[in-house]
């Protein structure tokens, strides 16, 4: 199974690339699709889909997991990240991928064993279950990784989580 880990965002939108056959996990590539806030949204949107198109072209995952959204406040940001989690979504979509979402506190607890942790333990700990030798950088990217290993781990039971 391959998995396209998504940490949804306007300006940063974090990804990664997780294969995992025989009990064994392989990162194939992790990083960062980022927009400038000087540019249109509409150019920022399509910015982001057509990336996001490049990236499943070329590692053709089976599975799409999302970080699920979280505001506490501000409604301007939540209405634009929100537009942009919907052309994440819209470009996997389209390339027929089965999609799926976790909260931060499921992450948490399938990557780390604990539903409160805070970023820097989920951060050393996908260092450690992957045998990186740094933490990836910058934090999207390494949310990305934890979000493909949740979905992972869960992959028993990942019909709960599919996007509906």
């Amino acid at each position: 199974m391959r998995v396209l880990g998504i940490d949804p965002g306007i300006a940063i939108v974090g990804y990664s690339i997780l294969d995992y056959d025989n009990n064994k996990i392989k990162c194939l590539e992790y990083g960062c699709i980022t927009t400038s806030s000087k540019s249109a949204l509409p150019d920022r949107l399509s910015f982001i889909y057509q990336e996001m198109n490049k990236i499943i072209d070329e590692f053709q995952p089976d599975d799409c997991a999302f970080e699920e959204l979280f505001f506490n406040k501000n409604v301007k940001t939540a209405i634009t990240v929100s537009q942009a989690r919907g052309v994440e979504i819209l470009s996997c979509i389209n390339k027929d991928l089965r999609l799926y979402e976790y909260t931060p506190l499921q992450i948490k607890q399938a990557v780390v064993g604990y539903g409160r942790a805070d970023k820097r333990q989920v951060q050393e700990t996908v260092k450690t279950i992957l045998k990186f030798n740094e933490i990836p950088k910058p934090d999207d990217a390494a949310d990305a990784v934890a979000v493909a290993l949740c979905h992972i781990f869960g992959s028993k039971f990942k019909y709960l989580n599919e996007m509906k």
